[in-house]
């Protein structure tokens, strides 16, 4: 395990409100980012908005306002509704930030000085929603298979990064790395890329200021400004402190991007080329992820089928959307959206299950215990099946997490939480307290579901912060997550004997059939 952890989302593209899209990345590197800091790495979450190129022009001459109104706009939404849904981040990133600036246009002239970029006429397909020239893989039946429109053809002088001499270094990169990119599906399709030698060539990274003024300009050339896509990915590195901020070495050799597998080519292919090229290591992981589609569409502002955050929060508050999120999409594979999959995942595991648990524990400690943790007898074999079954979580919570399995995660915590269930039901406290011969075992099992629940809240917290935190503080633990580490505080037994427990109103109230949409 590193003691750093360097993480980005993608920069989002400045033309439009957050989405289900957006929201996955930012909820799956919030998470990262959590479980990473509990295990007692310094860690470094960037996000941020990408504000140059075509879109945020369109966008704007629609609005007939500048196009910085527009990414402020935008930028400003962004920021404030990652903090209204409590997705936390160390650095929010603009590329119009004079700093990002700075970086990129120093990138620029390093990269020309060593001869690495060089100017000509070229023609072909363009996409203005990519922001790139297409080939015809690219195509599915004439229009581009992300954004379903036609591309332009166009031909004009530009400068052009010399992309194709890193190639065999690339694919021996892909070679000596193979989690480089993760799931493997994706490390296939880009060495595909690589090897299809009719599909890329050098990168053209400039754009005339005839055609479109809004970018950075190329230090080198003045009617020029630089394509969007290399302005973006650079932000990986000014967000880290590069070129010379004392932490970067450490952060950067720890780096991992999220992205979604729209933007594979530009992260798996121009990136790293560029990277190799100034001389810098590439990232540790490219962790790829699939898309939400809504009606089998990917959902995206141009096809208007967006599902927004901050709906969601209102309707089903946003543990339980983030928590549909991550189990039901697996990382790397597209899922289906739908208000219905939402209810029934949130019922039948938050409600029914987690919630159960924790109304069950706490109201009979309440009734039996005076409403505080008891002090255990001794455990037999039940009691141990549920201590073994927390701690089988805590092991396979840390290895799905680190492997980007993140809905095996929480299989493995509901998988203890069940565990917990049938113990309750199997020592039948509520029976039990009225037998004489079972009445002095009560307290050895609320004891066993109170320190079930404290180590599964542990677990959760990642996940689902604000739940688990009411669920410590309900055991009389507020504010037990400041400071915490796994696994050292998931050992079974730390939870204190005497803690005053408090029951509540239900952790996940049931979703009724009427409440659900038609």
């Amino acid at each position: 395990m590193s003691a750093v952890f360097y993480l980005t989302t993608p920069i989002y593209y400045m033309n439009g409100e957050p989405h289900i899209g957006h929201t996955y990345a930012t909820v799956v590197a919030d998470t990262l980012a959590r479980y990473h800091r509990l295990c007692g790495e310094r860690t470094f979450l960037l996000t941020g908005s990408d504000e140059h190129g075509e879109k945020v022009l369109e966008a704007a001459a629609e609005r007939g306002v500048p196009p910085q109104e527009i990414t402020d706009h935008y930028s400003a939404i962004f920021r404030s509704t990652w903090d209204e849904l409590g997705l936390h981040y160390d650095r929010f990133i603009r590329t119009t930030e004079p700093a990002h600036r700075q970086v990129v246009q120093g990138i620029l002239q390093t990269l020309f000085d060593r001869g690495q970029i060089y100017f000509q006429e070229y023609g072909g397909n363009y996409c203005v929603g990519c922001e790139r020239f297409l080939t015809e893989r690219d195509l599915v039946d004439g229009l581009c298979r992300d954004h379903e429109r036609a591309p332009e053809h166009r031909t004009e002088s530009n400068y052009f990064f010399k992309m194709t001499e890193h190639f065999e270094w690339l694919v021996g990169h892909f070679e000596e790395h193979p989690d480089f990119v993760r799931p493997e599906r994706y490390r296939n399709e880009a060495l595909a890329m690589l090897r299809d030698e009719s599909g890329l060539g050098d990168l053209c990274i400039s754009r005339p200021k005839s055609r479109l003024h809004w970018g950075i300009e190329l230090p080198f050339d003045a009617d020029y400004v630089c394509y969007v896509w290399f302005d973006a990915l650079v932000n990986y590195l000014t967000g880290a402190g590069y070129p010379d901020g004392e932490e970067f070495p450490e952060f950067w050799s720890e780096c991992q991007h999220v992205i979604g597998k729209d933007i594979l080519k530009p992260h798996a292919i121009f990136w790293p080329t560029m990277l190799h090229a100034l001389g810098v290591e590439p990232p540790r992981h490219l962790n790829v992820h699939g898309f939400w589609n809504v009606d089998d569409r990917k959902v995206s502002k141009s096809l208007g089928n967006m599902v927004a955050p901050l709906i969601m929060r209102d309707r089903y508050g946003f543990d339980a959307f983030r928590y549909y999120l991550m189990r039901d999409m697996v990382f790397g594979l597209d899922a289906s959206f739908s208000e219905e999959a939402l209810v029934a995942r949130v019922n039948a595991d938050l409600a029914n299950n987690l919630g159960n648990l924790v109304s069950r524990t706490l109201n009979m400690t309440e009734r039996f215990t005076e409403g505080r943790v008891p002090e255990p007898g001794p455990g037999d074999e039940p009691e141990r099946a549920v201590e073994s079954a927390l701690a089988q979580a805590v092991a396979e919570v840390d290895r799905r997490v680190r492997e980007m399995a993140l809905h095996r995660a929480l299989e493995a915590i509901l998988r203890a939480v069940d565990a917990a269930n049938r113990y309750l039901e199997q020592r039948e406290p509520w029976k039990a307290a009225k037998d004489p011969e079972r009445a002095g075992g009560v307290a050895t099992t609320l004891y066993t579901c109170c320190e079930a629940l404290r180590i599964t809240a542990l677990l959760l917290s990642p996940f689902l912060p604000e739940k688990s935190a009411e669920i410590l503080a309900r055991l009389g633990l507020e504010g037990a997550l400041k400071g915490a580490r796994l696994p050292a505080d998931a050992s079974w037994g730390r939870i204190p004997v005497g803690s005053p427990t408090s029951v509540g109103k239900p952790l996940f109230p049931r979703i009724e059939s009427e409440e659900q949409p038609a």
